[in-house]
């Protein structure tokens, strides 16, 4: 096995036991961004030189005195929207050409000092409004789209172009390409995760996170980031568990007497065959690993598009009001529009869904009072051909691309609760499938002890991506 192959926990310990140094890891990790990025598309910039540089300033200290932390000496990907002082911040857009950060964001800040190795700028989805991140190919198949926004990110860990990355998620842009590239990725509570110094696309449903190639390694980097930040307004001040103490979220137990909500409304509907059978698998392998597998009802299913958008879509214009008049025409088209079309939304609208996520944050605190998890398909199809528009569904529905794969990860996003997607196999293409996990605000720990525990009896968890010619 090639360093580049290691998960960020196997990488740990063996920088650890010093039978890897954090230069021989970075040089892997960038050998393999050159032998594939070209075909990938997943990077914006790549910094060799400076990364090299910092894996040697790590491998020094590591000798001198001991890795700081787990991440010390690791190298990983950022998404275009985190900042990194003395880098660009794109966004992937024209509009942002030439801007360069003057500070580092809070998370980047805060992974630069537990040692972190950062490779460059993974590639975006136009400032995260899309779910395709047109610019990127998927890591299992060239032809098929990365997923979005967070599509470098997520197509880098898949390839072995990096150990870890970080994402955002607004309405799925963590778990969407996750899932489709077959990693695991976290989109943890709301305000648990600073969000200072990123770019926002809708500030009361904006979440940075993990994208890892486990659940083990996700837990690592989001005790890294994790935390009170007064330069965020909707920071958590207080994320203690129920004992009072810090959250472990690295922590692992058994699965005996974990009540696992099953969707018997919205999650299954319109979802591919594979897709189901394979969730419904995996849920089963719950039951059997000693969770207690209870049906739910899923609140307010109907309203939920109607929410996410009637929320995301004049947030949106409200942050990009000034550009978006100086300068049209630098959007790609797809943004552009949607963009306008948040100029046209009513303060009666905005106000209703408001009005509706709290009635479904009501609706899911209620359900969980009678689950501790929810199980559920993270996208209800694999990765769609590049191009194609729309999905036909068994019953006769045509559906938007981009509406069937924000349609099971949005709910998340409405309520704060934290979602996580990991791989539980793949379709007849060979595509990942992934298989997502929510709890209530501030159970991110619950939701990783259950992904750690099922991963630990799948080979589906941590596999490179072939990387089709």
């Amino acid at each position: 096995m090639q360093p580049f192959e290691l998960s960020l926990a196997d990488a740990a310990r063996a920088i650890r036991a010093r039978e890897l140094s954090p230069v021989e890891l970075t040089a892997s990790v960038l050998a393999r961004i050159g032998a594939v990025d070209g075909r990938l598309g997943a990077y914006v910039t790549v910094t060799a030189e400076a990364a090299l540089a910092a894996a040697v300033r790590a491998e020094r200290e590591i000798s001198g005195t001991g890795p700081r932390g787990p991440l010390h000496g690791i190298p990983l990907g950022l998404k275009d929207l985190i900042d990194a002082a003395g880098l660009p911040t794109t966004a992937s857009s024209e509009v942002r050409a030439g801007h360069i950060a003057d500070h580092d964001s809070t998370v980047a800040a805060r992974l630069k000092a537990a040692g972190a190795v950062l490779l460059g700028k993974t590639h975006t989805h136009e400032f995260a409004y899309g779910l395709t991140t047109p610019q990127t190919s998927n890591a299992w198949d060239l032809s098929r789209v990365a997923g979005g926004s967070s599509g470098g990110s997520a197509v880098a860990v898949a390839a072995g172009g990096a150990t870890f990355a970080l994402g955002t998620d607004t309405g799925g842009s963590i778990r969407v390409p996750a899932a489709l590239n077959g990693v695991v990725g976290l989109k943890p509570t709301y305000g648990l995760v600073p969000r200072s110094g990123v770019t926002s696309l809708s500030w009361s449903l904006d979440h940075v996170g993990p994208i890892a190639r486990s659940a083990r390694d996700a837990a690592l980097v989001l005790a890294a980031t994790a935390g009170y930040d007064p330069r965020d307004p909707a920071s958590a001040r207080d994320t203690a568990s129920e004992s009072g103490h810090p959250v472990d979220f690295t922590g692992i137990g058994d699965l005996k007497g974990l009540r696992v909500g099953v969707p018997r409304n919205h999650y299954f509907d319109r979802v591919s065959p594979e897709v189901e059978e394979a969730v419904r698998r995996a849920i089963e392998r719950l039951a059997e690993l000693g969770a207690k597998l209870v049906d739910v009802e899923i609140p307010m299913a109907r309203y939920i598009q109607a929410t996410q958008w009637g929320l995301m879509v004049p947030e949106a214009t409200a942050y990009h009001e000034r550009s978006l008049r100086a300068a049209p025409d630098l959007y790609t088209p797809d943004v552009r529009i949607l963009l306008e079309a948040g100029e046209l939304t009513s303060a009666g609208d905005y106000l209703r869904a408001q009005r509706a996520r709290t009635m479904m944050r009501d609706g899911w605190a209620r359900m969980f009072d009678e689950v501790d998890v929810v199980a559920a398909p993270t996208v209800p199809m694999t990765a769609a051909k590049s191009g194609q528009d729309t999905v036909e569904w068994a019953d006769g529905t045509v559906e938007a691309v981009s509406d069937s794969y924000v349609r099971l990860s949005a709910p998340a996003n409405i309520t704060g609760a934290p979602a996580l997607t990991l791989p539980v196999g793949h379709d007849r293409a060979g595509l990942p499938i992934g298989m997502q996990l929510m709890a209530r605000p501030f159970r991110d720990a619950t939701v990783l002890r259950v992904a750690r525990v099922y991963e630990e009896t799948t080979a589906d968890v941590g596999r490179i991506a072939p990387v089709a010619a």
